[in-house]
């Protein structure tokens, strides 16, 4: 009897194979994978018998490397990106890039190009007695700087103009 997949020639002119290949040569299951050593003679322990009644060995399992912890590991760290706020005339609920804390901002009112252009105008107008200052006086006028109430820190401006 012969291995199964092994040819054999044929008594003859031809030597065409008697058997086809197995189906492990056909597809090559085990080509990348190490087979696991044949049955060694002498007493077998681990034998299981099979449906047929065939004695069979149990298959050989392989586990993977534990992976060794690195000294040189990498912390990761989350950031987390805000989104660009828009400063208008009124406080503005966020979060402060500087403290970090939610915060509603507190505004202050600076004389900006409209300010100015304002007291210009009413100069060419001829409010020359002091009537020209008014738009220093008036907020909706001026431009707006966005302030944090717990570190102070300047977060955005608001121009006019």
């Amino acid at each position: 009897m012969s291995v199964p997949g092994s040819y054999q020639a044929a008594a003859g002119p031809s030597s065409v194979p008697t058997a086809p290949p197995s189906y492990e040569e056909t597809v090559a299951v085990n080509s990348y994978f190490p087979m696991p050593p044949g049955p060694v003679p002498g007493p077998t322990t681990g034998l299981v018998t099979g449906p047929d009644g065939k004695g069979m060995n149990p298959p050989a399992y392989y586990t993977q490397p534990v992976p060794v912890p690195n000294a040189n590991a990498i912390a990761v760290q989350t950031v987390y990106v805000q989104q660009p706020v828009s400063f208008f005339d009124r406080p503005v609920q966020m979060c402060c890039p500087s403290c970090n804390k939610m915060i509603v901002t507190q505004l202050s009112y600076n004389a900006g190009a409209l300010t100015w252009l304002s007291c210009g105008s009413l100069c060419l107008l001829g409010c020359i007695a002091g009537c020209c200052f008014i738009p220093f006086c008036v907020d909706a006028l001026q431009d707006v700087d966005h302030y944090c109430p717990n570190c102070k820190a300047l977060l955005g401006t608001y121009k006019r103009l």
